[in-house]
């Protein structure tokens, strides 16, 4: 609860000037929970570590926007350098990129089907470069139309299936054949291929994970040649992830690599052999201890994804959680703990990107000082609020 003078400051404020305030009075045991903590300088140090990999390289970063959705850490990512713009993985994130002016190109790498989605897209053509992935006829016709009729340009990447069982047209001849269509009809324009190798991001095994990594992308290398055999244009050739950012990364062909995770990290991805620190956690506050070798927090299933299991116990040595309910974290405590109703306990997620869709606000903190409140302006779904 914040002190009854602060509550006095923000009576009146809305939006940035109310999140700038409530950083300048706040310290880390002050935030309201469940809640997102950032512990910055080590976001930074991730930040820097990726820009600093591809600072002397022929490929470069597009990181992905839809791994935290705020324009707040996109800007630090793009200031970074090493950057060919962003990318997102639905509309409605573009829109808020675009608004934000926080780049000058934008890759959607995502088949953009669905009432009204082409023509907004479309019409963010008119305010920057927008690349939109495409691995059918319907998906191209349909987006072709909207630019058409809106008198924009929209580039294309054709999405090849390089092996994870979800979007993609098939890699060599199938790709090719889409690709002349795309050069054969108005309103796009062809910029290149894109493939996501995500079924072995998370390998463990670093030799497992090169050479089934190398197998993907090999696919979309080649079809890559063969497009430009067909005499098209082929300038952009899109993959990776944090898990393959120095292998795809490294494979000569590949011009950018759309990792996202890397600037939070999460437990997931902390069980790989690269050199990003986990920058943020998930703050609850006990409710209660009923028993020596249990306690709960508010921070439940309504705070937390666990698509990739249950997050970890920061900081406590021989805790574990339990599981989550709709308003709590069960955790199992050591019997000698001394955590008592009222303390505050964090938690590694397991993974990011639907974790932070959950809340509103991220709270980055530098020790125990909050420095800023940054709000998470692509959660959710933003065109459907009213």
């Amino acid at each position: 609860m914040l002190p009854e003078g602060a509550r006095r400051q923000l009576a009146d404020c809305s939006g940035a000037r109310r999140h700038a305030i409530i950083a300048s009075i706040m310290k880390l045991h002050e935030i309201p929970t469940p809640a997102l903590v950032i512990d910055l300088r080590a976001m930074e140090r991730n930040i820097q570590r990726m820009a600093d990999y591809y600072a002397g390289r022929t490929c470069k970063l597009r990181p992905h926007f839809k791994a935290h959705k705020t324009p707040a850490i996109a800007k630090r990512q793009l200031a970074a350098g090493s950057c060919t713009g962003l990318t997102c993985a639905t509309v409605g994130e573009a829109e808020i990129v675009a608004r934000e002016r926080l780049c000058d190109e934008i890759l959607i790498a995502n088949e953009i089907i669905g009432p009204g989605k082409a023509a907004r897209v479309a019409k963010l053509a008119s305010q920057c470069t927008i690349i939109v992935a495409v691995d059918s006829d319907y998906g191209l016709d349909d987006i072709a139309a909207a630019a058409r009729a809106a008198g924009t340009t929209v580039g294309v990447l054709v999405d090849v299936g390089v092996g994870l069982p979800r979007c993609g047209v098939a890699p060599g001849e199938p790709a090719v054949a889409l690709a002349k269509r795309v050069e054969a009809t108005g309103g796009v324009a062809l910029r290149g291929v894109m493939g996501y190798e995500g079924h072995v991001v998370g390998i463990e095994d670093r030799a497992d994970r090169e050479a089934k990594a190398a197998k993907a992308m090999e696919r979309l290398l080649s079809t890559a040649r063969m497009v430009r055999e067909a005499g098209l244009r082929c300038d952009i050739v899109s993959g990776g992830g944090t898990g393959t950012y120095d292998i795809t990364g490294s494979m000569e062909g590949i011009t950018e690599v759309q990792a996202g995770s890397y600037v939070l990290m999460d437990t997931a991805y902390a069980k790989l052999d690269i050199p990003f620190e986990q920058a943020f956690s998930i703050l609850g506050t006990v409710l209660s201890r009923p028993r020596p070798e249990q306690c709960a927090t508010d921070a439940g299933l309504k705070a937390c994804a666990v698509d990739h299991g249950n997050p970890s116990v920061k900081d406590i040595d021989g805790a574990q959680v339990l599981f989550l309910s709709d308003e709590h974290a069960t955790i199992a405590l050591p019997r000698d703990s001394t955590i008592a109703a009222g303390d505050r306990i964090a938690l590694w997620p397991s993974h990011i990107d639907p974790t932070i869709n959950l809340h509103d606000v991220l709270y980055a903190v530098d020790g125990v000082d909050v420095v800023e409140v940054w709000p998470i302006a692509a959660r959710g779904y933003p065109e459907q609020r009213p």
